[in-house]
């Protein structure tokens, strides 16, 4: 007989757990001290515990692109980070910055386990959901920073999300508005939030200027970079949406989202034997994806983050697919207003539907040639890319000077 426990009952079960570890820990280093201080005389001796003055957790390789201006910034100031991973295959483990300690603390529980009991002044990640499931607050640690890593709401994470983060850094007002509304709904207490940009998007937007490799002309070239999932493009259009876009005569591009090769192995295998690679259509896995983000002239995507990438640093069109959205598990759900992102997909492209799928190369060509699209494409970076060129070295600047605030009302409360 096998038995099954529930995600909900598990991340509980998780919590027990840890609370008992937590509350033996915490009663056997109160015993180390006082046997210290006996065998000492009564005097005050060091316990060996000094925190860790940054740590940068990520739990997973994929967001070293969003950590890494910021590891280097800190870096080239001479900070020492300590980059904690749950990836034992993550960038970060190997990094070239000698200020920058990459360490595997292990994947899934064992990793929470371990920043359970961390001792930090400062932490910062993108992960969300601290104190609400199995990641929980650690006593040791003074002071939690979170950092986006869309340039869209900060609302699309499941409910709680940032809830018990200190700080929040930010790329646009509508973000600080949103938390704003949040924590009164909540009750919960004024966060600090920061205006600081979107690091990895100005990282990207430097490489396109420094990049002098010719992007070929002549044919246009179109990216299907769908996600995966029940709402994604394959599984709502099929190989129909290839095959339309073989018909419009344009040099197709089709990328499909990594986790795609797994979750739908055989979905995938079926398109590609179906529309093999020719002169006019070709299979993209690369790892890195700003090649093909540079050689595309318009992007066709769902509901992905890459949308913002392709149309706010390439300055170019897209089409999004009519995918359906269901609030309810989400912070958005808590606010009377819509989503910024499904404001702005009107302003930087066209709305792919079962109804207009046939019209698509007529879409494609007013996407690319009416002025309307790239005014919306200005407007929506001016509301969500604050301080461009500037992300990396505003969100250095915040986190040195909350640690050196945080050292200071340290050493006043010692006097």
């Amino acid at each position: 007989m096998r038995l099954y426990i529930d995600p909900g009952t598990g991340s509980m079960l998780f919590a027990i757990f840890i609370g008992i570890i937590g509350a033996l820990n915490f009663m056997l280093k109160g015993l180390i001290v006082k046997l210290r201080f006996l065998l000492s005389g009564g005097k005050k001796t060091e316990t060996g515990t000094e925190k860790i003055p940054f740590v940068i957790f990520s739990d997973d390789k994929r967001y070293w692109n969003i950590f890494e201006p910021v590891c280097r910034e800190l870096d080239k100031r001479g900070i020492d980070v300590v980059y904690m991973t749950a990836s034992d295959d993550d960038p970060a483990l190997t990094n070239p910055y000698p200020h920058i300690k990459g360490e595997f603390i292990g994947k899934g529980n064992k990793a929470f386990s371990k920043l359970n009991f961390l001792n930090a002044v400062i932490l910062l990640s993108t992960t969300p959901g601290l104190d609400v499931y199995q990641w929980k607050r650690s006593k040791n640690v003074d002071f939690y920073v979170h950092m986006l890593h869309a340039a869209s709401d900060v609302t699309v994470y499941r409910m709680f999300g940032i809830d018990y983060y200190d700080a929040v850094l930010l790329s646009g007002d509508y973000q600080m508005d949103d938390v704003r509304a949040l924590e009164q709904l909540r009750n919960l207490p004024a966060k600090e939030l920061v205006k600081i940009g979107i690091p990895y998007m100005d990282e990207m937007k430097k490489r396109l200027e420094e990049d002098d490799t010719p992007t070929p002309k002549g044919n246009t070239t179109v990216l299907l970079a769908p996600s995966w999932g029940e709402s994604a493009i394959f599984k709502k259009y099929g190989g129909k949406i290839i095959r339309v876009l073989l018909d419009t005569g344009y040099h197709i591009i089709v990328r499909p989202h990594p986790q795609s090769f797994t979750a739908e192995k055989d979905l995938i295998e079926a398109l590609m034997k179906e529309f093999p690679e020719s002169e006019r259509l070709e299979w993209n896995r690369d790892n890195d994806n700003f090649n093909v983000l540079k050689r595309a002239d318009i992007l066709i995507s769902d509901f992905s983050g890459v949308i913002f990438d392709f149309s706010l640093v390439f300055d170019k069109p897209v089409i999004y697919a009519d995918t359906e959205f269901d609030k309810s598990p989400y912070d958005c759900w808590w606010l009377d207003k819509p989503l910024w992102t499904f404001e702005t997909l009107p302003r930087i492209g066209e709305k792919l539907t079962h109804d207009n799928l046939d019209s698509l190369k007529e879409m494609i060509d007013r996407c690319l040639n009416d002025p309307k699209y790239a005014e919306g494409r200005k407007q929506a970076r001016s509301e969500t890319w604050a301080y461009p060129g500037e992300g990396a070295a505003r969100a250095a600047d915040y986190l040195i000077n909350k640690y050196q605030e945080l050292s200071a009302n340290k050493d006043l409360g010692r006097e």
